[in-house]
């Protein structure tokens, strides 16, 4: 057939115009060619020429940052116009078919129109970015010829009478009113942009975001295709391949989504609440204030939802189309020469709907549109829920800034709600607005679905509703179960994390007295009843998944079975297809629905516990902290002091800093006020109405230094405080002098540092002064331990950093408070946790020198009376109340006895002070300690470096290209590892059952489609075109039977699926359970066992992870991910399999549609993980700086410091939302790319179907599983994705598995070692030699000894000589290399560990307490008898102490003996090696952290208790030892000096000799 434009049909001339040009049809078509043809001229040079590239005026990076206005509404009109043409095409291709010979002016302008109108579109986006408006005359022409050309067509439609009922008048019509309003649409841009007959076109400036280069996300700002498909993420995501996403990468938010401006939002709306209410008591509304702050989005998001929910209607539809029509391809002959009207025959809409071709293309585009609006719906609700948490977040710390102390300190509001606030209730939020769309879209959805199946399948539709509805209840329950099983679960890791923390503190003297299996035990016992809750966790889990696997499929069965037998007409493939299409539709959101309804709950309780913290108590209104009220001056007259009328004497280096910085004050002139602070009739109260002070009249004299004195707990800190305003003013006031209240700087009692660096600490927002900040680190005695830290000053410290012992940190606060440039300084007992020399440093450089020199308001609260005579002022204070007030002078003259009093106590510090020795004092402990953890972790850092380059090595040619493959390679091994803990008999399980029921799964629709295609046997062929109802009329018993006979089969198979749905369910979350039991169960076996060295080179903090967040990763996220991720890909891959072998031709498509997938699961993978690694580190220095404020919230407020604070708040939330942002846009583009492939499968199969396949039952069945696929690939990445993260957890734990244990068997049997050994306690040493790994140098070298049976051995020697070590080599706890230890004639080494440690005895210098009662840490094997525990206290001192506590030998001691006092916690621990009948005591510096007279008594208790044992005294202080049998003295690992120490003394040049000279 000869193709002509305006066919060739026999007898008639298509060409002629007799009539009249315009109507000619054909004309009229070639008429609406030529806009078209127009533009395509116009437009493809200037495109080619790259009129585009001349860029704009404004230098910006984005070439996004411009719309001309109507911007949305072009977009949204071109691709309106763009469907319309195809309707066209199709309209014109199918009354194509009814003509004689092919027309191509039927179809042929309108694909023109639509390659123009694509055209168009491009063309208006590049001129858009490069901002050249005068371009548009160009689209503005065209519009108006297309308009005119289409105006003429239509007109001659009406002309020959043609109405709405023909479908090729309409489609003209729509056409006619797109192109006018896209003419409207360009006179706009003309109007506003001025840029065409216009003197002056307008100027215009991108938005203010996009001007900030630091603004990365750009979801906002780019065009309508763009936003829609997430375009713009591309170079992000692609890049993630080669070098990891950083934070840099990500940028900043865009203004609109910070914290701050959505906090203002909220705020507004909260606090118009306030003044909109009559009645002041009723709280604002939470959920009006979220409504009306974030409201619109919701419901934008909310017609997004209901949009793809109705699109999702198309799918079964057209199924059903497709299936029926193609099974009744049959074509009747048409008539060729029927009804014509201009020469065209016009197809009504019905006859269109029935071309399958073009069912399929609607069914693709239906698929696409759902898609594109079902993730726009996501996304809008996603950045709303974001916003809202910035804006809570923002309230939250707002509110937590003007909390009153006595709410804090009174227990009202702990820390801990504070940051469940953050933490969760938060996020309970934001999940719930993720959400919330559904509540209102799913009802909707399942009506819907409801009414569809009524009218496919009648009454039995409503049966298989029914089931459906029955069993959601039961879907909810058992989600309220999980909810409450993942509590108590949460509750026992708590409690077993809790005791392997004590396990991990306490692991040296675990080991020495071969305790580990009792406290093992003790961790499994707790994790045994936590694998109970997580069975149960899992048992939920599994019949969740099962009910969501097996409710469709019993709805199906009873759906159809009933249908065979309730009606009188035959199952068409066509119903039963679109009807199973539908039932898949309708259990996502009734599965969904129960997760709302909980997630609404939980808001609800969220926003309660909100309101109360919003509603509760703040401080006071601190405008007399400004110093608004001058103070009275007659009240000053009284009081004049001797230092008034110097000048003040600063010192050159202050000056010249206050030249240098921009000052916070004025340089002080003389001052004429002698008081800086003023308290008048104070009555204060720490919120109860009992005032904690009470009648306060003081005066603190500027300039000079005020001391607080007094006994413990009346009431010194809190004095503070109430000046600072933190206290509830009962009556009274308080009075600053007009210039001191600015700022003041406090240092509070219990120290509180920030997670930053030393440095940072220090300076708190000053500005940096080197010279300043090198005196004041001297005048704290700071610079020792910096030079310890890893970073000196730069070192990160706090909760993330490294511990400080408490003496470091109070140091740190102290300087802190110094460096400031305030007028007044508080200082709350800067001096409890330093030892003597220090404080002394302290007063004398700090406090007199620093302060004094500065001339600053000291105000110091202290219990050393000895620097009394340092005081200008004392304010002596007793029971809450002054006791007395004046220089010392004054109370030596007026109160003699107080003066005595003091006198007596001061003596006895000084006689402290005398004892306290220069050798080894407290703080060289502490720096010991600190070195001690550093040193070990470098040596720890050298090992991990070594295993990173051995993985380098592996890869020879170490190029971009294998980093990249490395970082996107899954991490197979660790999933087999993962496999093979839960045990081969489950894996099998697990496998054979999941590939079974999808096999069955699939053998039910096959047996479905061979059912419905059955033919009776003797059908009469109806008129195809009349529907399917045909069948029905004859209908006889026989056939009734027929189709009957296909029931039995499909009830077993649907009973077969069913119950394989419990087996899988089922066998992956127990096989999960199972995995995660052996895991942790080696884990802690492992590490229990590991040498000691491990523990001195794996910081605590690592192995803990291990414990909590990755064993919890392994509990309770991997097992659904892996279930989800198995059911996903062996549904895709049936669904392929399926339509594959149903019409082979799909198995071309598959190839390229393979590799795309391919490529977006590799791409997303890599940047999803380094999305998630930034949204997880983010979030933990935001928790971390919520906790600090709340704790430190006096020392911010006295400091002034809020706004600094909130700054920061700010910038960490917004750093935090950032991040989660773009791993929710991360997730929006892979699953919009995703669906969209999944349209093109469904496209491939329909169409590949429709020309090669004709039993329509197959087709069908094909369809169905092509649109699951749409729904399940997304799945398979994301759930990729996320097991790769969570194997991470799996190959840290599998990294610990690797330690060497122990070597705990020995070579001699336990049988051959005498029961009572060692009965004499003789100890030869031959020859020792001692290191702490092979790697390291010996610290023992050549060491021999002889200590007979009951001798008293004294070691002493400086830090670091070996003492210790030795120590330890008694237990083999060292790698003893050379020589060897003989007690009682048996060599230690070739002892089973547990016989050696259990039958030796020993004291380490700091005291180790174990949660749980006295009794336990005496005697954990309970193998004493209580009177030998009264016994061993008795000894101890601690008898009557015990006797008093609740409960005796049963009183509880708390976490690491924290309700004890150091002392007695030492003390405690000497009991414990009483009870421990050995021969042989060893006790290591034992008495390092008790006072002396403690300690006397127990030099005395060792000498008679263990007068016929063999006792070995490692000391620090050397007269401990001074009554020892035997005295050694080590330098660096060898024995310099042995002797008796009378004998030693005489040596005059021998070391002993001196330390005991230094020791005096």
């Amino acid at each position: 057939m000869a193709l002509s434009f305006c066919g060739n049909d026999s007898g008639s001339n298509a060409y002629s115009v007799d009539n009249g040009v315009l109507d000619n049809g054909c004309f009229v078509d070639a008429l609406n060619l030529v806009p078209h043809v127009f533009l395509l001229f116009i437009t493809f040079p200037i495109l080619f020429i790259g009129w585009g590239s001349q860029s704009s005026k404004v230098q910006i990076h984005h070439n996004t940052w411009l719309h001309f206005p109507g911007h949305n509404l072009r977009w949204i009109l071109t691709f309106t116009l763009l469907f319309v043409h195809v309707c066209e095409i199709a309209e014109g291709i199918v009354s194509n078919t009814h003509m004689q010979s092919n027309h191509l002016h039927l179809f042929m302008p309108a694909f023109m129109g639509f390659i123009a109108a694509t055209t168009s579109v491009v063309y208006y986006h590049n001129i858009e970015t490069a901002n050249f408006p005068k371009l548009l005359l160009a689209l503005f022409i065209y519009w108006i010829l297309a308009f005119i050309t289409k105006m003429i067509k239509l007109w001659k439609f009406a002309e020959a009478s043609l109405g709405v009922q023909q479908l090729s008048f309409c489609i003209t019509a729509l056409l006619v009113v797109l192109y006018g309003l896209l003419m409207a649409v360009e006179v706009n841009v003309i109007r506003v942009r001025r840029y065409v007959f216009f003197a002056n076109p307008q100027r215009v400036k991108p938005p203010e975001d996009l001007q900030d280069l630091g603004v990365r996300f750009l979801q906002p700002f780019v065009n309508l295709l763009s936003k829609a498909t997430y375009w713009w993420m591309n170079p992000l995501i692609i890049g993630a391949h080669k070098r990891p996403i950083e934070l840099k990468k990500i940028g900043k938010l865009p203004i609109a989504m910070r914290a701050l401006t959505n906090y203002l939002r909220l705020k507004d709306a909260y606090d118009e609440q306030r003044q909109t209410t009559e009645d002041p008591e009723k709280s604002p509304s939470i959920w009006r204030s979220m409504y009306r702050a974030f409201g619109r989005p919701i419901l934008l998001s909310s017609t997004f939802r209901y949009m793809a929910d109705l699109l999702g209607f198309a799918g079964p539809l057209c199924i059903s189309g497709i299936v029926e029509y193609q099974s009744n391809r049959t074509e009747v002959v048409m008539n060729k020469t029927e009804n014509r009207t201009l020469g065209i025959y016009f197809v009504s809409s019905t006859v269109l709907l029935q071309n399958t071709s073009v069912l399929a293309v609607l069914l693709f585009l239906a698929l696409i549109l759902q898609r594109t609006f079902l993730q726009a719906s996501y996304y809008v609700t996603v950045e709303t829920g974001i916003n809202l948490r910035g804006a809570l977040l923002a309230m939250i710390y707002n509110k937590i800034l003007r909390l009153s102390t006595s709410n804090m300190s009174m227990g009202e509001m702990t820390l801990g709600q504070i940051n469940n606030l953050v933490a969760i209730e938060t996020n309970q939020l934001m999940w719930f607005l993720f959400l919330c769309p559904n509540l209102w879209a799913m009802p909707v959805q399942i009506i819907m679905g409801v009414i569809l199946l009524y009218n496919l399948l009648g009454e039995s539709a409503l049966i298989g509703a029914g089931v459906i509805l029955l069993l959601a209840p039961v879907q909810y329950l058992i989600a309220t179960k999980l909810a409450d099983t993942q509590k108590s679960t949460l509750d026992y890791s708590t409690d077993r994390l809790k005791k392997t923390t004590e396990i991990l503190k306490g692991i040296k003297l675990l080991k020495l007295y071969a305790w580990e299996n009792i406290f093992c035990d003790r961790v499994e016992d707790t994790r045994g009843k936590e694998l109970t809750s997580l069975k149960t966790f899992a048992l939920y889990t599994s019949m969740s998944i099962f009910l969501n696997a097996a409710i469709p499929i019993a709805a199906v069965l009873v759906t159809f079975v009933t249908h065979a037998y309730i009606e009188k007409v035959r199952l068409t493939p066509a119903k039963a297809f679109a009807s199973l299409a539908l039932f898949h539709i309708l259990v996502t959101p009734l599965f969904l629905l129960s997760t709302v309804v909980r997630f609404a709950v939980k808001a609800l309780v969220s926003v309660q516990k909100l309101g109360e913290f919003l509603q509760s108590d703040e401080i006071g209104d601190d405008s007399w902290r400004n110093g608004d009220m001058s103070m009275p001056l007659e009240s000053n007259k009284k009081y004049k002091y001797p230092g008034d009328t110097k000048v003040f004497n600063r010192k050159g280096r202050f000056r010249m800093d206050n030249y240098e910085q921009p000052m916070r004050r004025q340089l002080r002139p003389k001052e004429t006020e002698d008081v800086a602070v003023q308290v008048n009739d104070g009555f204060f109260t720490w919120g109860s109405n009992l005032s904690t002070l009470s009648d306060i009249n003081i005066q603190i004299p500027t300039g000079q230094l005020t001391m607080i004195v007094g006994q413990v707990g009346c009431g010194k800190s809190s004095l503070l405080l109430a000046m600072l305003g933190e206290m509830q003013t009962i009556s009274g006031k308080v009075f600053w002098s007009n210039k001191n209240r600015y700022s003041v700087a406090y240092a509070a009692q219990k120290s509180w540092l920030l997670n930053a660096t030393v440095e940072d600490n220090i300076i708190f927002g000053s500005p940096f002064n080197k010279q300043r900040y090198k005196a004041v680190i001297d005048a704290c005695s700071l610079q020792p331990d910096i030079d310890i830290l890893p970073f000196g000053d730069q070192t990160e410290i706090g909760e993330r950093g490294i511990n400080l012992s408490g003496g470091q940190r109070q140091r740190i606060c102290v300087a802190r408070a110094l460096y400031q440039n305030t007028n007044i300084v508080f200082l709350d007992d800067p001096f409890s946790a330093l030892d003597i020399h220090l404080s002394d440093h302290l007063m004398q450089e700090g406090i007199l020198k620093f302060l004094q020199d500065d001339k600053r308001t000291l105000v110091l609260v202290t219990h050393k009376l000895q620097y009394l005579i340092h005081a200008d002022w004392i304010i002596a204070m007793k029971d809450g109340s002054v006791l007395r007030e004046g220089t010392l002078k004054d109370i030596q003259t007026h109160d003699v006895e107080l003066y005595e009093h003091w006198k007596t106590l001061m003596n006895r510090q000084d006689q402290e002070l005398e004892k306290e020795t220069e050798l080894e004092s407290q703080t060289t402990l502490e720096r010991k300690t600190l070195r001690r953890a550093f040193y070990s972790r470098d040596a720890k850092n050298q090992i991990d470096d070594e295993d990173e380059e051995e993985e380098v090595e592996e890869d020879e040619d170490d190029n971009m290209s294998t980093t990249t493959s490395r970082r996107s390679k899954i991490p197979w091994k660790m999933c087999w590892r993962y496999l093979s803990s839960g045990g081969f008999l489950m894996v099998f399980l697990m496998v054979s059952s999941k590939l079974a029921k999808h096999s069955v799964m699939v053998a039910i629709d096959y047996w479905l489609a061979a059912w419905t295609s059955s033919k009776p046997s003797n059908e009469i062929l109806a008129n195809p075109f009349d529907n399917a109802s045909n069948y029905s009329l004859n209908y006889d018993a026989t056939q009734i039977a027929e189709h009957r006979s296909y029931v039995p089969v499909f009830i077993i198979l649907c009973g077969a699926a069913i119950a394989l749905c419990l087996i899988t369910s089922l066998s992956v979350e127990f096989l999960g359970v199972a995995a995660a039991t052996n895991l942790h169960h080696n884990l802690l076996n492992k590490i229990i066992y590991a040498p000691i060295r491990f523990f001195d080179i794996t910081p605590l903090g690592q192995i803990l992870n291990r414990f909590s967040a990755d064993t919890n990763i392994i509990d309770q996220h991997i097992p659904p991910t892996l279930e989800s991720l198995t059911r996903s890909t062996l549904l895709c891959l049936s669904a392929i399999g399926i339509i594959s072998f149903i019409t082979p031709a799909f198995l071309i498509a598959l190839l390229p549609l393979a590799v795309a997938f391919y490529f977006i699961q590799k791409y997303f993978r890599v940047a999803s993980k380094d999305l998630q690694d930034l949204d997880d580190s983010t979030q933990l220095p935001l928790l971390c700086h919520f906790s600090e404020t709340a704790e430190g919230l006096t020392t911010i407020r006295a400091f002034r410091h809020e706004a600094h604070f909130k700054q920061r708040m700010l910038e960490l939330t917004d750093t935090n939302n950032t991040a989660y942002l773009f791993l929710s846009a991360a997730n929006r583009w892979l699953e919009v790319r995703t669906d969209y492939l999944g349209a093109v499968i469904v496209l491939t199969a329909a169409v590949a179907a429709i020309w090669t396949t004709s039993q329509s039952g197959l087709i069908g069945l094909g369809l169905t599983y092509a649109l699951t696929v749409t729904n399940y690939l997304n799945w398979v990445v994301r759930n990729l994705a996320d097991l790769e993260v969570q194997m991470a957890a799996v190959k840290k734990v599998n990294s610990f598995l690797s330690t060497e244990s122990e070597n705990y068997e020995g070579s001699i049997d336990v049988s051959q070692v005498p029961e009572n050994w060692p009965q004499h306690g003789e100890i030869k040493i031959q020859d020792l030699c001692v290191r702490y790994d092979p790697m390291l140098k010996p610290v023992l070298k050549h060491v021999s000894a002889h200590i007979n049976p009951g001798q008293k051995l004294g070691i002493c020697g400086r830090t670091g000589s070996g003492k210790s070590s030795l120590s330890l080599a008694f237990f083999n706890m060292v790698d003893v290399f050379e020589g060897k230890i003989i007690i009682d004639g048996i060599d230690i080494c070739k002892l089973p560990l547990q016989t050696l440690r259990s039958r030796m005895s020993i004291i380490l210098q700091d005291p180790v307490l174990f949660s749980g009662s006295i009794r336990l840490n005496l005697d954990p094997e309970c193998t004493c008898t209580d009177d030998r525990l009264w016994e061993a206290l008795e000894i101890a001192q601690l008898k009557n102490m015990v006797k008093a506590l609740p409960g005796g030998l049963d009183a509880v001691v708390t976490e690491g003996g924290e309700n004890f006092s150091v002392g007695q916690r030492q003390l405690f621990c000497l009991a414990r090696a009483f009870v421990r009948k050995s021969s042989i005591l060893i006790m290591d510096e034992a008495t390092a952290s008790i006072d002396m007279a403690t300690e006397n008594i127990l030099q005395k208790v060792v000498m008679t208790a263990f007068a016929d044992r063999t006792v070995v005294t490692i000391a620090h202080r050397v007269h401990t030892i001074l009554t020892a049998d035997l005295v050694v003295v080590m330098k660096r690992g060898s024995i310099m000096e042995s002797g008796k120490p009378e004998i030693l003394m005489e040596q005059e040049d021998g070391l002993f000799a001196s330390f005991v000279k230094a020791d005096m």
